[in-house]
Protein backbone atom coordinates (compact mmCIF):
# COMPACT_ATOMS: atom_id res chain seq x y z
CA UNK A 1 0.00 0.00 0.00
CA UNK A 2 1.35 3.38 -0.94
CA UNK A 3 0.46 6.84 0.34
CA UNK A 4 -2.44 5.56 2.43
CA UNK A 5 -1.88 8.35 4.97
CA UNK A 6 -2.44 10.99 2.29
CA UNK A 7 -5.60 9.21 1.15
CA UNK A 8 -6.79 9.02 4.76
CA UNK A 9 -6.08 12.68 5.44
CA UNK A 10 -8.40 13.70 2.62
CA UNK A 11 -11.29 12.00 4.43
CA UNK A 12 -10.72 13.54 7.86
CA UNK A 13 -13.24 16.04 9.19
CA UNK A 14 -12.32 19.26 10.98
CA UNK A 15 -12.40 17.66 14.44
CA UNK A 16 -10.14 14.78 13.34
CA UNK A 17 -7.66 17.13 11.68
CA UNK A 18 -7.45 19.12 14.92
CA UNK A 19 -6.27 15.96 16.69
CA UNK A 20 -3.16 16.12 14.51
CA UNK A 21 -2.15 19.49 15.94
CA UNK A 22 0.74 19.68 18.38
CA UNK A 23 3.65 17.33 18.84
CA UNK A 24 3.17 14.03 17.03
CA UNK A 25 4.93 10.97 15.71
CA UNK A 26 4.11 8.91 12.64
CA UNK A 27 5.14 5.26 12.98
CA UNK A 28 6.01 3.44 9.76
CA UNK A 29 5.20 6.38 7.49
CA UNK A 30 7.85 5.82 4.83
CA UNK A 31 7.74 8.83 2.50
CA UNK A 32 4.20 9.79 3.49
CA UNK A 33 3.99 11.30 7.02
CA UNK A 34 0.49 12.34 8.03
CA UNK A 35 1.73 15.84 8.94
CA UNK A 36 4.93 17.57 7.79
CA UNK A 37 5.73 18.45 11.41
CA UNK A 38 5.33 14.89 12.74
CA UNK A 39 8.41 13.05 13.96
CA UNK A 40 9.14 10.24 11.54
CA UNK A 41 9.80 6.73 12.78
CA UNK A 42 10.51 3.98 10.29
CA UNK A 43 12.76 0.95 9.82
CA UNK A 44 15.91 3.06 9.70
CA UNK A 45 15.05 4.48 13.14
CA UNK A 46 14.56 1.16 14.93
CA UNK A 47 12.08 -1.64 15.58
CA UNK A 48 8.51 -0.37 15.93
CA UNK A 49 7.62 -3.56 17.81
CA UNK A 50 9.71 -2.15 20.67
CA UNK A 51 9.52 1.54 19.95
CA UNK A 52 10.09 2.71 23.53
CA UNK A 53 13.67 1.44 23.24
CA UNK A 54 14.25 4.23 20.71
CA UNK A 55 11.75 6.95 21.66
CA UNK A 56 11.22 8.20 25.22
CA UNK A 57 8.96 11.20 24.47
CA UNK A 58 5.21 11.45 25.02
CA UNK A 59 3.21 12.96 22.16
CA UNK A 60 -0.08 14.77 21.63
CA UNK A 61 -0.81 12.20 18.94
CA UNK A 62 0.69 8.95 17.74
CA UNK A 63 -0.28 8.12 14.18
CA UNK A 64 0.36 4.97 12.17
CA UNK A 65 -0.89 4.01 8.75
CA UNK A 66 -0.69 0.35 7.73
CA UNK A 67 2.18 -0.57 10.00
CA UNK A 68 0.55 -2.67 12.73
CA UNK A 69 -0.07 -5.57 10.32
CA UNK A 70 3.70 -5.82 9.85
CA UNK A 71 4.40 -6.25 13.57
CA UNK A 72 5.27 -9.76 14.76
CA UNK A 73 3.04 -9.26 17.83
CA UNK A 74 0.39 -6.57 17.20
CA UNK A 75 -0.96 -6.83 20.75
CA UNK A 76 2.44 -6.07 22.27
CA UNK A 77 3.31 -3.46 19.64
CA UNK A 78 0.17 -1.41 20.22
CA UNK A 79 0.85 -1.44 23.96
CA UNK A 80 4.29 0.01 23.18
CA UNK A 81 2.79 2.70 20.95
CA UNK A 82 0.25 3.55 23.65
CA UNK A 83 3.08 4.39 26.06
CA UNK A 84 4.04 7.28 23.76
CA UNK A 85 0.61 8.93 24.04
CA UNK A 86 0.40 11.65 26.69
CA UNK A 87 -2.70 12.14 28.85
CA UNK A 88 -5.52 13.63 26.74
CA UNK A 89 -3.56 12.64 23.64
CA UNK A 90 -4.69 10.30 20.88
CA UNK A 91 -3.56 7.14 19.14
CA UNK A 92 -4.78 7.17 15.54
CA UNK A 93 -4.08 4.20 13.31
CA UNK A 94 -5.25 2.35 10.21
CA UNK A 95 -4.96 -1.30 9.23
CA UNK A 96 -6.29 -3.30 6.26
CA UNK A 97 -9.72 -4.88 6.58
CA UNK A 98 -9.26 -8.63 6.29
CA UNK A 99 -12.40 -9.22 4.22
CA UNK A 100 -11.89 -6.40 1.72
CA UNK A 101 -8.11 -6.50 1.44
CA UNK A 102 -6.91 -10.06 2.11
CA UNK A 103 -10.23 -11.39 0.77
CA UNK A 104 -10.03 -14.72 2.54
CA UNK A 105 -6.36 -15.45 1.86
CA UNK A 106 -3.53 -15.49 4.38
CA UNK A 107 -0.61 -15.11 4.05
CA UNK A 108 -1.71 -12.09 2.06
CA UNK A 109 -1.66 -12.42 -1.71
CA UNK A 110 -0.78 -8.73 -2.02
CA UNK A 111 1.81 -8.25 0.72
CA UNK A 112 3.59 -11.30 2.06
CA UNK A 113 5.13 -9.25 4.89
CA UNK A 114 1.72 -8.93 6.57
CA UNK A 115 1.83 -10.89 9.80
CA UNK A 116 -1.78 -10.32 10.90
CA UNK A 117 -5.26 -9.54 9.64
CA UNK A 118 -7.82 -7.27 11.30
CA UNK A 119 -11.55 -7.03 11.77
CA UNK A 120 -13.57 -4.49 13.71
CA UNK A 121 -15.78 -6.79 15.72
CA UNK A 122 -16.38 -10.24 14.20
CA UNK A 123 -16.57 -12.98 16.81
CA UNK A 124 -15.03 -15.47 14.37
CA UNK A 125 -12.68 -15.10 11.44
CA UNK A 126 -11.44 -17.21 8.57
CA UNK A 127 -7.89 -16.04 9.41
CA UNK A 128 -5.90 -17.74 12.17
CA UNK A 129 -3.93 -14.50 12.56
CA UNK A 130 -6.97 -12.26 12.96
CA UNK A 131 -7.15 -9.50 15.58
CA UNK A 132 -10.37 -7.93 16.79
CA UNK A 133 -9.82 -4.17 16.89
CA UNK A 134 -12.39 -3.54 19.62
CA UNK A 135 -10.58 -6.02 21.83
CA UNK A 136 -7.23 -4.40 21.05
CA UNK A 137 -8.56 -0.99 22.06
CA UNK A 138 -10.12 -2.38 25.23
CA UNK A 139 -6.73 -3.81 26.23
CA UNK A 140 -5.22 -0.30 26.43
CA UNK A 141 -5.22 1.22 29.93
CA UNK A 142 -7.10 4.50 30.42
CA UNK A 143 -8.44 4.40 26.87
CA UNK A 144 -11.59 5.90 25.40
CA UNK A 145 -12.62 4.86 21.91
CA UNK A 146 -13.41 7.97 19.88
CA UNK A 147 -13.99 6.42 16.48
CA UNK A 148 -13.72 3.13 14.68
CA UNK A 149 -14.96 2.64 11.14
CA UNK A 150 -14.45 0.78 7.90
CA UNK A 151 -13.23 3.12 5.17
CA UNK A 152 -13.63 1.81 1.64
CA UNK A 153 -13.59 4.99 -0.39
CA UNK A 154 -13.52 4.19 -4.11
CA UNK A 155 -13.64 0.44 -3.50
CA UNK A 156 -15.58 -1.55 -6.12
CA UNK A 157 -17.36 -4.43 -4.43
CA UNK A 158 -18.49 -5.83 -7.77
CA UNK A 159 -14.98 -7.22 -8.25
CA UNK A 160 -14.66 -8.63 -4.73
CA UNK A 161 -14.27 -12.42 -4.79
CA UNK A 162 -13.73 -13.96 -1.38
CA UNK A 163 -11.83 -17.27 -1.30
CA UNK A 164 -13.04 -18.49 -4.70
CA UNK A 165 -9.84 -20.51 -5.27
CA UNK A 166 -7.17 -22.10 -3.18
CA UNK A 167 -4.38 -19.68 -2.31
CA UNK A 168 -1.97 -21.43 -4.68
CA UNK A 169 -4.40 -21.26 -7.61
CA UNK A 170 -5.34 -17.65 -6.90
CA UNK A 171 -1.65 -16.68 -6.79
CA UNK A 172 -0.93 -18.37 -10.13
CA UNK A 173 -3.94 -16.76 -11.81
CA UNK A 174 -3.00 -13.33 -10.48
CA UNK A 175 0.53 -13.65 -11.85
CA UNK A 176 -0.81 -14.79 -15.22
CA UNK A 177 -3.14 -11.78 -15.36
CA UNK A 178 -0.27 -9.43 -14.48
CA UNK A 179 1.86 -10.83 -17.30
CA UNK A 180 -0.94 -10.56 -19.86
CA UNK A 181 -2.02 -7.07 -18.81
CA UNK A 182 1.59 -5.83 -18.89
CA UNK A 183 1.55 -6.40 -22.66
CA UNK A 184 -1.00 -3.60 -22.92
CA UNK A 185 1.12 -1.09 -21.00
CA UNK A 186 2.27 0.64 -24.17
CA UNK A 187 -1.37 1.37 -25.05
CA UNK A 188 -2.12 2.73 -21.58
CA UNK A 189 -4.56 -0.14 -21.02
CA UNK A 190 -2.65 -2.28 -18.51
CA UNK A 191 -4.84 -1.42 -15.50
CA UNK A 192 -8.07 -1.76 -17.47
CA UNK A 193 -7.07 -5.17 -18.82
CA UNK A 194 -5.97 -6.27 -15.35
CA UNK A 195 -9.34 -5.33 -13.86
CA UNK A 196 -11.34 -6.93 -16.66
CA UNK A 197 -9.41 -10.21 -16.59
CA UNK A 198 -9.66 -10.33 -12.79
CA UNK A 199 -13.42 -9.85 -13.06
CA UNK A 200 -13.73 -12.48 -15.78
CA UNK A 201 -11.70 -15.08 -13.87
CA UNK A 202 -13.04 -14.03 -10.46
CA UNK A 203 -9.57 -13.58 -9.01
CA UNK A 204 -8.65 -11.23 -6.12
CA UNK A 205 -7.35 -7.80 -7.05
CA UNK A 206 -5.58 -5.23 -4.88
CA UNK A 207 -7.72 -2.15 -5.44
CA UNK A 208 -5.39 0.07 -3.42
CA UNK A 209 -3.18 0.12 -6.52
CA UNK A 210 -6.02 1.93 -8.30
CA UNK A 211 -6.44 4.82 -5.82
CA UNK A 212 -9.08 3.03 -3.74
CA UNK A 213 -8.91 3.22 0.04
CA UNK A 214 -9.81 0.12 2.04
CA UNK A 215 -8.97 0.05 5.73
CA UNK A 216 -10.15 0.15 9.31
CA UNK A 217 -9.66 3.56 10.92
CA UNK A 218 -9.32 3.91 14.70
CA UNK A 219 -9.01 6.88 17.08
CA UNK A 220 -8.37 6.24 20.79
CA UNK A 221 -7.98 8.90 23.48
CA UNK A 222 -5.87 8.47 26.62
CA UNK A 223 -7.92 9.71 29.57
Amino acid sequence: MGYEASKTKQLLNEFELQLLDGNGIDIGCGLDPIMPTAQVFDVADGDANEITKYVDTEFDYVFSSHCLEHMHDPEAAIQEWWKLVKSDGHLIFTVPDEDLYEQGYFPSLFNEDHKATFTISKSQSWSDKSYNLLELVESLDSSKLIKIELQDNGYDRSILYHSVYSRETAYKLMNMIRRVSSLFKVFGMRDLVNKQLSKLLRTPIDQTHYEALVQNFVIVKKV
